[in-house]
């Protein structure tokens, strides 16, 4: 049972609890979880997203999977930068 707290909670934040609640299943019973700390804002985002959607963080997978290579991309390129500096 959800305490009635809790409920107005994800209600003024417009969460649909049960997409929310089966995403945090699927968290827990799965061997590849990971975990980021976020801002409050994005926070809020992916709450509203992920419970929107019917397969939750496996419909959000390739968009982390397109943002980590852009990442490396840019920390490649810099690091890249860095070295021919010291040559």
């Amino acid at each position: 049972m959800v305490r009635k707290d809790q409920h107005k909670s994800l209600q003024d934040m417009n969460v649909n609890i049960s997409g929310y609640i089966r995403d945090l299943i699927d968290d827990r019973l799965s061997n590849h979880t990971i975990t980021l700390s976020v801002g409050k804002e994005t926070r809020a985002l992916y709450d509203q997203i992920i419970s929107e959607t019917e397969r939750g963080d496996k419909d959000f997978e390739p968009y982390v999977r397109e943002a980590l290579k852009k990442m490396l991309s840019e920390k490649i390129k810099n690091l890249q930068k860095l070295q021919k500096t010291m040559d």
